[in-house]
């Protein structure tokens, strides 16, 4: 990993070891087929509480682990700070399927692409039923 490479991730995860330090909020959450390569990553600005994440930002990668690619990380820091964010809020793990419901594939059905997820919790990974 370059010496940049390695400052940005750096940066990424002091911030979000710091803990709530007032609005904004950024949110950095990770998806993938199953929870051990995160092909998507999503990072909103909540600017006060109860607000909805405006604007959000995705980056995708096919090949490699988006929590680990470079440019990636670059690029949601540079996002973060572009947008002012005070706190940094995320999850060191893969929380999810990267498709959206309702978008890529219908409301209240499960992903047809990324099986693992189904009856799963998607925030402890453990089968539910």
């Amino acid at each position: 990993m370059t010496l940049k490479a390695q400052w940005y991730r750096d940066r990424l995860a002091k911030k979000s070891r710091k803990g709530f330090c007032g609005y904004p909020v950024a949110t950095v959450a990770f998806y993938g087929p199953d929870d051990t390569r995160a092909t998507k990553v999503a990072v909103g600005i909540v600017a006060y509480e109860g607000a909805d994440a405006d604007p959000v930002e995705r980056w995708f990668c096919q090949t490699a682990d988006a929590r680990t690619d470079p440019a990636i990380t670059e690029a949601i820091v540079r996002f973060i700070e572009q947008h002012g964010a005070r706190s940094v809020a995320a999850v060191n793990r893969i929380i999810g399927c990267p498709h959206e419901e309702g978008i890529d594939y219908p409301e209240g059905e499960n992903c047809p692409r990324c099986p693992f997820w189904v009856n799963r919790d998607r925030w402890s990974g453990e089968i539910i039923r």
